[in-house]
């Protein structure tokens, strides 16, 4: 059990960490455009890039696939970018079912971005045989997936809070925090160290 609680609170951290804020960046740009009622799309939007970014590790720790770091870490704001913009776009609007297939594969494909970003750091504290390390990754896993939900369950109470008690509309609401991470976001890409080659 012991064993099972480093993992996960390796999970929870990596996602909570106030230094690593680009993960709650991306759950925040993924919720924004959702209510309460919305909780079982949120939910497996975010299970779905729980699946991307263990994939991810998975491939990297038995090293099926190696990225550079510089690369991951570039194009993991450009995907908060990519969400951001979409919410730009599609803010108000009331059908998001159209193109919900399109976002399950965009929001895996993501997970497997932010993944790899994590992967280096996580081989090195992953010892053991190949067939020992299925298990951490397993808790880790459920580690980042308790995380996830936290910060996607705090940015509905906020999205409510600011909907009924400032009577912001749900547009308004997606905009303002679409162009806020849009804000944060694009400093990030142009300080990236992928532009000194």
């Amino acid at each position: 059990m012991s064993e099972f609680w480093i993992y996960f609170q390796i999970g929870l951290k990596h996602v909570l960490d106030i230094h690593a804020y680009d993960h709650v960046l991306f759950l925040i740009a993924l919720t924004t455009p959702y209510l309460f009622k919305d909780w079982k799309r949120i939910l497996l939007l975010v299970s779905v890039f729980t699946i991307g970014h263990t994939l991810a590790l998975l491939l990297s720790v038995y090293g099926i696939i190696a990225i550079k770091v510089n690369t991951v870490e570039f194009l993991i704001p450009i995907t908060i970018l990519i969400t951001a913009i979409f919410n730009l776009f599609t803010a108000g609007k009331t059908s998001k079912s159209d193109g919900l297939n399109l976002v399950f594969f965009v929001t895996l494909f993501f997970g497997i971005i932010h993944g790899l970003g994590f992967s280096n750091y996580f081989k090195t504290i992953l010892g053991g045989s190949p067939s020992s390390k299925l298990l951490p990754l397993g808790e880790f896993a459920l580690g980042i997936e308790a995380a996830q939900l936290v910060v996607v369950f705090v940015v509905l109470i906020i999205s409510y809070i600011v909907q009924t008690v400032f009577r912001f509309s749900k547009r308004d609401w997606a905009l303002v925090m679409s162009a806020f991470i849009i804000g944060v976001v694009v400093p990030m890409i142009i300080e990236s160290p992928i532009w000194n080659r």
